[in-house]
């Protein structure tokens, strides 16, 4: 936290979480000026060794940071990537030939045993491991060959915002790394973030807009689409609103029949080429009479019923995902209390989810 941060109130729901996203800023300037250097070092040795394919692994908010490292890996590097399904290991035995194989296993606490395994199962199939966690002394840590600190601190609210921006930034910056990049796109981001976390009054006004919500559909293409899955997990897991998640090219084929007046879309426009794949289902969005929120530039949410505007001049389209989450972040946070219900604490979830 800043120092010109105040202290949220102790008898206000949602403080805990409001002070972690509050943090944001501070943890991606800790990880630029702190974490970059070891960051670098540990791409380098991985590029060295020339891996041929990546496979990702994580559950929750950490599998929606590992599909934008998989969107990094693809679009930066041309590398082949795919996102493991972990019982293939830990429940069916499967023991494929991993050789020269780099697994990267994304996890906030480094200690579900699921990860820990599987990971374990991969570094014994021959692959090059990869841990990033915000626990240096996990389990998953241990387990693996390397391991990249998120360094978010400590995050207290069942709700991951902080160390979900911080997996991004941390991500981009490996990425980075094995393409001999200096990752200097994302020097502006905790200033603009520190921006955006300053507009909530703006959300709230929003989420007065939508507390009524029974559905939400969220949509994207590209580095966005990551975004709209992970906005659509906070918004059910704080609010309890169904809240579906769908690539735009995935919506226009099929789900988009559900689309109508009453339920709100949230379109996550990236500026960029996946914001442009994303035109069309825009255009149909609008046929249709959607109630339609845009988060994106000023001209896609001039377009639409409703929207958050995102500084995106001048910001590389592979590191705006570090920005547009933020706003809906603020948008699950603040719709959450406004249905009177506290988001620090979502009925029956714990912070570390032990599946096997």
């Amino acid at each position: 936290m800043t120092a010109a941060t105040p202290e949220p109130r102790t008898d206000v729901p949602g403080r805990i979480m409001a002070r972690e996203m509050a943090e944001q800023p501070a943890v991606l300037r800790r990880i630029l000026e702190e974490g970059a250097p070891g960051i670098r070092q540990v791409a380098q040795d991985i590029a060295a060794r020339n891996p041929r394919f990546v496979l990702l692994t994580a559950r929750g908010t950490s599998d929606n940071a590992a599909l934008y490292a998989k969107y990094l890996l693809e679009i930066r590097l041309g590398l082949p990537c795919g996102l493991t399904s972990m019982s293939t290991t830990t429940a069916y035995g499967a023991r494929p030939d991993l050789t020269d194989v780099l697994v990267v296993t994304v996890s906030q606490s480094g200690g579900s045993p699921d990860l820990v395994a599987s990971t374990r199962a991969a570094r014994e199939a021959g692959a090059i491991t990869l841990a990033v966690t915000n626990n240096p002394g996990s389990p998953l840590a241990g387990v693996s060959e390397y391991h990249v600190d998120i360094m978010a601190g400590p995050e207290k609210a069942l709700p991951a915002t902080k160390t979900y921006t911080a997996s991004l930034l941390a991500l981009y910056l490996f990425v980075e790394g094995l393409r001999g990049g200096d990752g200097a796109s994302a020097k502006v981001l905790p200033d603009l973030a520190e921006q955006l976390l300053a507009r909530q009054d703006e959300v709230r006004a929003l989420a007065a807009r939508y507390r009524f919500a029974e559905r939400m559909v969220i949509t994207s293409r590209g580095y966005g689409y990551p975004t709209a899955k992970e906005a659509a997990l906070k918004l059910m897991e704080t609010s309890y609103i169904p809240a579906l998640s769908y690539s735009g090219a995935d919506l226009l084929h099929g789900p988009l029949a559900m689309v109508d007046n009453v339920s709100p879309v949230i379109a996550v426009v990236t500026d960029g080429k996946g914001g442009e794949a994303l035109q069309p289902v825009l255009d149909r969005l609008r046929g249709r009479g959607a109630d339609l929120f845009v988060v994106g530039p000023r001209d896609q949410v001039e377009q639409a019923s409703a929207g958050f505007v995102l500084p995106t001049e001048g910001v590389a389209e592979e590191v705006q995902p570090i920005l547009e989450i933020i706003p809906l972040q603020l948008l699950a946070h603040e719709i959450t209390i406004a249905r009177g219900q506290d988001p620090d604490a979502p009925r029956a979830l714990a912070k570390v989810t032990e599946t096997h």
